[in-house]
């Protein structure tokens, strides 16, 4: 009897001491809208993923994106919640929180353009939220933007500038046509 007892208290306080990795900060961000604005000689161009009732439900609406080859842009993008009123403005938050964010860009066929970050956070990681596009020559294809949510884990932080740590807050394809 004293075996058993000594086993489950044994186990007890295996099961009580083990200590899982504690990721600190909030939880995912909920994104219903994300803007991405391309500027060129003083013009616009918005496009837009939308799923304004999340995840499930509806399907998203993702606009096709259209580019001029061999052109630079400078790139803005706005994050949304619009499933409350008023919208939350995420792109604020990514903002305050930039040493947690990293907006990561990758083109499919990977010479379709290249992006270029014009800001950082306070350990000089990019952030991603403002930078440059360059398409190339004329062509289609895809444009993957991520917002990677990369808060400290143990209160040791885990940007390190590359896609690899954290979780998605947002994951879209865009189409792409450069012509």
């Amino acid at each position: 009897m004293k075996t058993k007892l000594f086993l489950i208290g044994l186990l007890m306080f295996s099961i009580l001491s083990c200590k899982k990795d504690e990721v600190e900060g909030e939880e995912n961000e909920l994104i219903t809208t994300l803007r991405l604005k391309f500027t060129t000689g003083g013009t616009t161009q918005t496009f837009s993923f939308r799923d304004i009732d999340g995840d499930g439900g509806a399907a998203p609406t993702i606009d096709n994106i259209a580019l001029k080859p061999n052109t630079t842009y400078t790139l803005a993008v706005e994050i949304l919640n619009e499933s409350v009123t008023p919208a939350d403005d995420i792109t604020k938050e990514v903002k305050e929180e930039a040493d947690e964010h990293l907006m990561v860009y990758t083109p499919s066929p990977a010479n379709l353009l290249t992006y270029t970050y014009t800001d950082k956070d306070s350990r000089n990681f990019p952030i991603g939220l403002a930078g440059t596009v360059r398409t190339t020559t004329a062509g289609t294809g895809k444009l993957k933007v991520q917002l990677r949510h990369q808060p400290p884990a143990n209160g040791t932080p885990i940007k390190n500038g590359t896609v690899t740590p954290g979780s998605d807050d947002i994951n879209v394809d865009f189409n792409v046509t450069v012509q």
